[in-house]
């Protein structure tokens, strides 16, 4: 088979020495080994499926479309499914990657249907020599490697509703409710894989998976820190994005009710007026001041002094 048939291939050595896996057909299963697919190609499922000797709950697994993130120990092995960021260009990072996952104490078969760069830091570091010696290492690394990329898009996120902010002290517009409400789909978004990912990561370094050194389990406690602060902070941006959406909705309201309370001054004040201009102007006899040439003015005048009249009386009941 050719090498387009899956991503990533490498046998773990514990000499720090690149030992690419140039095919499948010559794949030595008697050394421990990485190999990556993508699970959309038909290779994948006929390898996993007639060649790779897994249980098939695990091949289920690895073809799933969707997934959500675990840990699962079986049969001498775990069943990992992680989400990371989707820092491809063009591309929403809450909109998150998954790769999944299974590892044995030797070797790790996993899959992805779309880029992810811890996968391809890992894969560079096997080239320069430097990659991991073991399957635990592995997933150590590339645990660390997602937690770390998710720092730079909350980070980008606070930036934002620190902006957002001087916006909501500074100036009322309905652009920034869209913004708000934008801001809070995102942190939906990664919350919602975040905090099962946290609770998989606790799982890795529990008492039920031995497949850990003790160095490689305070490693992945420190990584699983790493995400319940960032889960804290984007609880924390959540809860401000609330506030600031209130306040704005506070004074967008205000701002209608004074051009909603300034109309009805206006209506207030005309409605005596045109009831006066309306009666004086029905086509029926008797009405007065018809045969007066000064009739248009001593109306006018009347219409002057029933709005003073108005004015006096709202500003005494302190209406405006």
């Amino acid at each position: 088979m050719e090498q387009s048939e899956f991503i990533y291939g490498y046998y773990f050595n514990q000499q720090s020495q690149s030992d690419k896996i140039t095919s499948l057909n010559a794949l030595d299963k008697n050394r421990p080994y990485w190999l990556h697919f993508d699970y959309t190609l038909d290779v994948t499922e006929q390898w996993l499926t007639q060649e790779s000797q897994l249980n098939p709950v695990v091949i289920n697994a690895l073809l799933s479309d969707e997934t959500r993130p675990r840990a699962t120990t079986l049969n001498g092995g775990v069943l990992l499914s992680l989400r990371g960021v989707n820092l491809a260009p063009n591309s929403d990072p809450q909109d998150m990657v998954s790769i999944r996952i299974w590892f044995t104490k030797e070797n790790i078969i996993s899959t992805r249907s779309r880029t992810l760069l811890s996968t391809k830091d890992i894969a560079t570091d096997f080239d320069n020599g430097c990659g991991p010696k073991t399957s635990s290492e592995f997933i150590t690394l590339i645990t660390d490697n997602l937690i770390i990329r998710m720092g730079q898009t909350i980070y980008e996120i606070e930036e934002k509703i620190s902006e957002i902010e001087e916006n909501v002290l500074t100036s009322s517009s309905y652009d920034l409710r869209n913004e708000l409400s934008d801001l809070r789909r995102q942190i939906i978004s990664l919350r919602r894989y975040l905090s099962p990912q946290r609770e998989a990561m606790a799982q890795l370094f529990s008492d039920k998976i031995t497949l850990f050194s003790n160095e490689e389990k305070i490693q992945l406690r420190e990584t699983s820190d790493h995400l319940t602060r960032y889960i804290e902070d984007l609880d924390s941006i959540k809860d401000r994005a609330i506030v600031y959406q209130e306040e704005l909705n506070n004074k967008l309201a205000e701002q209608m009710n004074n051009r909603m309370f300034v109309l009805s001054v206006v209506a207030a004040i005309f409605l005596p007026l045109g009831f006066l201009t309306g009666l004086l102007g029905i086509n029926v006899g008797g009405i007065p001041g018809t045969e007066n040439t000064n009739a248009f003015g001593i109306f006018i005048l009347i219409l002057i002094a029933v709005v003073i009249l108005q004015v006096w009386l709202f500003k005494k009941k302190k209406w405006f």
